[in-house]
């Protein structure tokens, strides 16, 4: 009855130590933190010298040392393969290992001298074995079979503590990740300057991956380089170094493969380019991942870290997902660069025909006087005897007045405005196209753009380019009004034939601003001669286009203004 008793009794401090050893090692939700707790509890229930916490690495399969207690601080570099030691061995079987003098088994493999006995059991997480719990003696026999018992039952409770930790770090990652995607898409919606986008997601990169480096590299001009166009943390030596060949290098892999990959060690790595530089630099791992958009390979984001590391799955797919939101962010600004060059584009077309314009109104005004000097002059009949000098300046004079006249027919040749090429046209479509082209301008102005658009809105036969160029001139108009900013308002609208007045169907386009507005006079002048315009800026060209535009499609232009009230531009078309 008493050994009964001193069973129960033993079983009772059993289980109370591993109650009590579970309260601390449940304590953290911190992996690394909780795995030495673990440690340190089994070394203490067991009165062992040493001991080692091993984990299965699912990347390189290899078995390594992630806490170490009484070990050699060069212990924590030990790799063993699955089935080499005693703790290969235990990973392979699953089952425990008690050997009472370790000298004379041919499976242990010294990492601390002096050690005779090792007891080491498996690590089970749904079923596989994870990791071997390891504890060391200095004497042989060192452990019982209760002891094994207990690590036993401490190793199950350990195993779920790393799950419950893998777990935990897993959604910290992911949270980590969600807070940076919400950064950046915060900088996206406020940021358009491409360079600007690109520091920002190689900034984030290395805060996301806790890495030493992060650059970004993209395909060139030439498609066959990949050239560096970010970096964060970056020394001299790499941000001055070559550009990669994509199809030698091997960053040019991921581009071609459109797949992740890495290398655990880039200074002693063969297929790295510049093996140099990152010696000097400090940069050991590589993990590097494709830019992908529209199914095409644009580049590569590349983090880097400082000690040797491999990479997990979920750091893979974490970086993976941060990089497709990034190329997402680079096209964006990729279209804005492209939109901000059109719109200069168009200005710049604006000038040529304004100049154009301009260019036909000094020719039609020096042809009037031309003209008359012309009569006047051969109405004098200037015919001087033949020996008489004035006889060949007279003679000069005439062939310079004709060389006038020619000059002015073709400036006025080559500033007529060409007629339209009417074709079906959604002006909807055309406000919207126009919307847009100048919505970042719009913006940067403080100007607020409404679109109030009537439905079902008919086609109408008119040439879309003039028609796009002369709203595009009243929208300017409209910025240059607003200096301190406002409202934008473009309605379009279906005015249907009236019989009884005999007055046919209409598509009316209204530009109302809330700008500074135009007196009387200077609505009357707004459509009329380049060289009469009031602005205080700018030459007045751009209503002379809209105006002539509107004329050659037979249409009516009105203007509505009051000086403080802003003003309203309205196109009549008939359809």
């Amino acid at each position: 009855m008493s050994d009964e008793l001193k069973s129960l009794q033993a079983r009772y401090e059993r289980l109370n130590l591993l109650h009590q050893v579970s309260h601390v090692i449940h304590s953290t939700l911190d992996s690394q933190q909780a795995l030495e707790l673990i440690l340190g509890e089994a070394v203490r229930l067991m009165k062992a010298t040493s001991g080692s916490l091993v984990l299965l690495n699912p990347t390189t399969g290899f078995l390594e040392i992630q806490a170490a207690h009484g070990l050699p601080p060069d212990a924590s570099e030990l790799k063993l393969r699955v089935g080499e030691g005693i703790t290969g061995w235990v990973a392979r079987t699953g089952r425990p290992a008690r050997v009472g003098n370790v000298t004379q088994d041919v499976r242990y493999v010294a990492v601390r001298p002096h050690v005779r006995a090792e007891l080491a059991v498996p690590m089970e997480v749904n079923g596989e074995v994870r990791g071997v719990l390891n504890v060391d003696s200095d004497r042989t026999d060192a452990f019982s079979a209760e002891d094994q018992a207990l690590l036993e039952a401490l190793a199950l409770q350990a195993a779920r503590v790393i799950q419950n930790t893998w777990l935990y770090e897993q959604l910290r990652l992911k949270a980590q990740l969600f807070e940076s995607l919400v950064r950046v898409s915060q900088v996206i919606n406020s940021t358009l300057n491409l360079d600007d986008v690109l520091q920002l997601v190689t900034r984030e990169a290395c805060s996301l991956m806790n890495a030493k480096m992060s650059s970004l590299l993209m395909l060139g001009e030439d498609p066959a380089w990949l050239e560096l166009r970010a970096s964060s943390g970056a020394g001299r030596a790499y941000v001055s170094k070559p550009r990669l060949s994509v199809e030698e290098s091997l960053l040019g892999v991921v581009v071609r493969r459109k797949k992740p990959l890495q290398v655990e060690d880039v200074q002693n790595s063969s297929r790295y380019q510049n093996v140099a530089i990152a010696r000097a630099e400090g940069l050991v791992s590589l993990l590097s991942v494709p830019l992908i958009f529209g199914g095409t390979a644009t580049g590569t984001l590349n983090v880097y870290t400082g000690q040797r590391h491999s990479f997990s799955n979920e750091e893979i797919r974490l970086l993976s997902a941060f990089a497709e939101l990034s190329v997402t962010a680079i096209e964006k600004a990729r279209l804005y660069e492209r939109i901000v060059n059109v719109e200069e584009q168009l200005r710049q077309n604006e000038k040529l025909s304004a100049i154009g314009l301009l260019a036909a109104e000094v020719a039609h005004e020096i042809r009037n006087p031309l003209t008359v000097m012309k009569m006047m002059y051969h109405s004098l009949d200037l015919n001087f005897p033949a020996g008489d000098p004035r006889a060949k300046d007279a003679r000069i004079m005439g062939e310079k007045m004709e060389h006038l006249n020619k000059i002015v027919e073709q400036i006025l040749d080559f500033a007529r405005t060409a007629e339209p090429r009417p074709a079906p046209v959604n002006l909807n479509q055309l406000i919207d196209d126009l919307g847009l082209l100048v919505r970042y301008k719009l913006k940067s102005h403080n100007i607020q753009l409404i679109q109030k658009l009537a439905a079902d809105l008919p086609l109408v036969m008119a040439d879309a380019t003039q028609l796009e160029q002369a709203f595009l001139n009243l929208t300017l108009n409209a910025v240059e009004a607003m200096p301190q900013g406002g409202t934008l308002t473009i309605t379009s609208r279906f005015k249907p034939a009236r019989r009884a007045a005999k007055t046919p169907g209409q598509l009316i386009v209204e530009f109302k601003d809330t700008g500074e507005g135009m007196s009387e006079e200077a609505c009357q002048r707004a459509f009329g001669s380049l060289l009469s315009t009031t602005k205080p800026k700018g030459t007045g060209l751009g209503l002379a286009i809209v105006g002539r535009v509107v004329d050659a499609h037979r249409g009516k232009l009105e203007v509505t203004s009051r000086v403080g009230s802003g003003t309203t531009f309205r196109i009549c078309l008939p359809l």
